[in-house]
């Protein structure tokens, strides 16, 4: 018995499966460059209209009436064949029988072949007489899955998101992934709290997920002036949210019921508000804000029931360096804090921002770009160069080569560290790992903030960019 299909047979075919065949040939493709080169040249002369429609019509005209090895072969896959039989439907059983059978290798030129084998691989029954549990015919002719709904087993196989698999489904709830947000803006900080998340960007944009989606909370600001807000933290309990940008705008979101206050021009300051930090819980929130001048501003909220001036009392600033730049401000708690110049100062704090110590240079290359801390003795700052320089108990500064463009943002919490990269990339470190995990997202901009909650973790950026981690 011979497997190999003569030329006879695909003329038996037709000229359509034949084509389909054809088409994913190396002749298809001279072809169509042909049809393509001379189909330009229509311009110097409208005959090669001629010349540019038979080089594309008469190779597979030819290869059909000849039987050209190159476009008759059947190199099909099988499911391929089995779509093309249902497409034309014009075949008998039989006859797709038959050619099943030719395909089956070929027992010509071994040793020797026993007839009883070779009946049983036609008839799916084992020299034994057993029924076999897969055939060429059940396999080639196996019927379509019914339409409809799929059964529960398939739900569950699938996972409740359509995917394939449930654990499959779970682990991407573990990968970095860019959601949908109402936002084209540029998003320049966010902060996640145990009960939603919020970024702030460009034009006073504030967009938040409370458990609904991402929703735009503020369009214009807290004083509906448009200015860019930079800044975005909540306090302890995630009950307050503050934000702080160009021309002094500041502004306090209750969580719960999404109001905002307006607190812009803090101590009658309209600098640009570069970042802040919040510690404390709402009702007794310690805000931080920073500025171009090297300035930190320490404002006290006492809510309704504040002392003194009213609810908000603001500090006179005090400026920790030599007066460039501070570039990040971070709070452990209400307590405990570090800031960043772009001259490789860090300052840490541990009465709520009333005063700092220096504890760096650095020793950067590049500059710092972001601080975070997790509490008393660890801070890390992040460079436009790429390295983290990470600060201990020992008092001393370690550089970490992590990536090799700016790392604008950097989060921690617990054992947990992330940096985000001006190439759209997010940079990960636990307390099992001894190095960096560097992690390609989709995100086709350049990311600018990261936070970290209690069960996912947030990373914003350019064109309305938002990535989600859910832990």
């Amino acid at each position: 018995m011979s497997a190999h299909k003569g030329n006879s047979a695909v003329a038996d075919d037709g000229f359509v499966p034949f084509f389909r065949r054809y088409t994913k040939t190396w002749v298809h493709a001279v072809a169509t460059a042909g049809l393509t080169a001379f189909g330009t040249l229509t311009f110097v002369n409208r005959w090669f209209v001629v010349l540019a429609l038979a080089s594309y019509v008469v190779p597979p005209v030819a290869l059909y009436l000849s039987g050209g090895v190159g476009a008759t072969r059947d190199e099909r896959t099988r499911a391929e064949r089995k779509a093309d039989d249902r497409h034309i439907g014009n075949r008998p059983p039989d006859e797709r029988r038959s050619e099943r059978n030719q395909e089956e290798p070929s027992l010509e030129g071994t040793d020797s072949v026993d007839e009883s084998d070779v009946q049983s691989r036609q008839t799916g029954v084992s020299s034994a007489g057993e029924t076999a549990t897969a055939s060429v015919e059940s396999e080639s002719e196996a019927p379509p899955a019914p339409d409809g709904p799929p059964s529960s087993d398939e739900t569950a196989a699938r996972g409740d998101d359509g995917s394939e698999g449930g654990e499959e489904a779970d682990e991407r709830d573990g990968e970095w992934r860019t959601v949908a947000v109402p936002a084209t803006e540029t998003l320049f900080d966010a902060v996640v709290t145990d009960d939603g998340a919020y970024a702030v960007g460009s034009g006073g944009l504030v967009v938040a997920d409370r458990g609904q989606g991402w929703t735009t909370v503020l369009e214009a600001g807290p004083a509906a002036q448009g200015n860019d807000l930079r800044g975005v933290d909540a306090a302890a309990d995630g009950e307050a949210v503050w934000i702080a940008g160009d021309s002094g705008a500041v502004g306090r979101i209750d969580a719960e019921t999404g109001r905002h206050t307006d607190h812009t021009a803090p101590a009658e300051l309209t600098d640009n508000l570069l970042g802040l930090a919040v510690g404390g819980p709402a009702g007794d929130e310690t805000v931080l804000l920073i500025n171009g001048s090297g300035e930190v501003l320490r404002g006290q909220y006492a809510g309704e029931n504040g002392t003194g001036g009213g609810p908000l009392e603001w500090a006179e600033p005090i400026e920790p360096g030599s007066g460039s730049s501070l570039s990040g401000i971070a709070l452990a708690d209400d307590a405990v804090g570090y800031c960043c110049d772009t001259d490789d100062g860090v300052f840490g704090t541990d009465d709520g921002g009333r005063s700092f110590e220096r504890i760096g240079p650095a020793g950067a290359d590049g500059t710092l770009e972001d601080v975070a801390t997790g509490g008393p003795n660890d801070c890390l700052v992040s460079a436009d160069d790429g390295v983290v320089h990470r600060y201990g108990s020992s008092g001393t500064w370690t550089p970490e080569r992590v990536a090799d463009v700016a790392l604008p943002g950097i989060a921690r919490r617990g054992d947990r560290t992330v940096a985000c990269g001006a190439d759209g990339t997010i940079h990960e470190r636990t307390a099992e790992s001894a190095s960096w995990e560097r992690i390609e997202t989709d995100a086709a901009a350049a990311l600018l903030g990261v936070s970290i909650g209690a069960d996912r973790a947030v990373a914003v950026g350019e064109d309305g960019t938002v990535l989600e981690r859910r832990f």
